[in-house]
């Protein structure tokens, strides 16, 4: 079995299609179909299923995954580890992201790196809290931003405390407030933010014992922004998300407080290119901390 082989059955498994997988490589339909079946006759078991809606992996095909992938992250360890000894930082770093990250932090951090580091290939792939934390455990990324630590199986370095704050039209009972009490939710038509993981939103509405009448429950926050807009309802949305809001709309701090925490996660062991992320990463936040 050879490690290209095992590079190809991971994308698969991870478009759920060979044309897909083939385009990402830079391969024909037919190699990566040949190699799946190559990798197939060679274990001597069925590894996926194939229909007319995509491919999926089989029981079998997850667990040799598995192993697969531990031998693609040592594979790379090994490389990289190889170039720090002769000076180099140089691999690739699989990030896991959620929206706001990719839009407002990693297009500058992406920049310094290509400029610093041009042999660091940064892959990213975006998803909410859970899924980045499921990647973390199936060595999908090497490293994910999260909302606190999640396992001891990872290591977690705290970068921001991101404020929650309340957004209301300027058809809102709210509107000239220059802050709002928690309290004054209950009951109101609330637009509540939607994603799997732990909800930072329904977290601090529970430790107040608040429930506004939650009208919808949306997993994009510009689709929140439009029903504020068009005054369906108010929403809790954290700063770093809201830079750009309609001139119709506010955000108001909360009497309260509260805030969401973003840190990297990573394993206790990582290589040389995702501890050089992390450097370059909290050495920016310190930067724009300071502005």
């Amino acid at each position: 079995m050879s490690l290209v082989k095992y590079e190809i059955l991971n994308k698969v498994a991870e478009v759920s299609s060979f044309t897909k997988a083939a385009d990402a490589l830079g391969l024909t339909q037919s190699a990566v179909s040949h190699a799946v079946s190559s990798l197939e006759k060679e274990c001597g078991f069925a590894l996926i299923h194939r229909s007319r809606t995509g491919v999926t992996l089989t029981s079998e095909g997850q667990t040799m995954l598995r192993a697969m992938r531990q031998v693609l992250d040592a594979n790379e360890l090994l490389q990289q580890e190889a170039a720090h000894i002769l000076g180099v930082t140089r691999g690739k770093l699989r990030i896991g992201v959620i929206s706001s990250i990719s839009s407002n932090w990693m297009p500058e951090i992406i920049r310094i790196m290509d400029n610093q580091f041009p042999g660091i290939r940064v892959e990213l792939r975006e998803g909410d809290y859970y899924e980045i934390e499921q990647w973390l455990q199936s060595g999908v990324v090497d490293a994910g931003f999260l909302n606190g630590q999640k396992s001891e199986q990872f290591q977690f370095i705290e970068l921001v405390q991101d404020p929650l704050l309340c957004i209301v039209s300027n058809q809102s009972s709210l509107y000239n407030r220059a802050e709002i009490d928690i309290a004054e939710l209950e009951d109101m038509p609330f637009i509540m933010t939607s994603y799997r993981g732990t909800n930072d939103v329904k977290v601090l509405l529970e430790q107040y014992h608040v429930k506004p009448n939650i009208r919808f429950e949306l997993s994009e926050e510009v689709g929140i922004i439009s029903m504020i807009s068009h005054h369906l309802g108010i929403s809790i949305l954290p700063r770093l998300v809201i830079n750009r809001l309609p001139s119709s709309l506010k955000a108001i701090p909360l009497k309260q407080g509260g805030y969401r925490t973003i840190g990297l996660a990573m394993k206790h062991q990582a290589s040389p290119v995702t501890k050089k992320f992390a450097e370059i990463l909290s050495a920016w936040l310190k930067e724009q901390n300071k502005k």
